[in-house]
């Protein structure tokens, strides 16, 4: 079982950054895929970007492509999402999500098992 809670987000105007946390409970982080999507008012929940367990692949949808980065430290259990340039577009509430195939970074919603309770980012223009 993972716990994820996620942190750091708020409002920024267009053009600035954010960064966002997602810390896990447990001791078996490193053996999960990690990844954060979103979900804007009125919209589907949304593949943002992706890492798989030990760091080596990473996958990122054509919209944030060149402006957001994911990382992972397996020795503190956190993920994070460095979100430059941001856009009035890439307003949502963002979650954290862990998937046990440890080695794909997967856009599939069904793919993750455990979901974080969401974190807020507003990008007003």
């Amino acid at each position: 079982q993972v716990q994820l809670v996620e942190s750091g987000g708020g409002l920024v105007q267009a053009g600035g950054s954010l960064r966002l946390s997602c810390a896990a409970s447990g001791r078996t982080f490193s053996y999960y895929a990690m990844g954060w999507f979103r979900q804007a008012p009125g919209k589907e929940r949304e593949f943002v970007i992706g890492i798989n367990a030990v760091g080596t692949s990473r996958d990122y949808s054509d919209s944030v492509k060149g402006r957001f980065t994911i990382s992972r430290d397996n020795a503190k259990n956190t993920v994070s999402l460095q979100m430059n340039s941001l856009k009035p577009e890439d307003t949502a509430v963002y979650y954290c999500a862990g998937s046990t195939q440890a080695m794909v970074v997967s856009r599939l919603l069904r793919s993750y098992n455990y979901w974080g309770q969401g974190t807020q980012v507003t990008v007003s223009s």
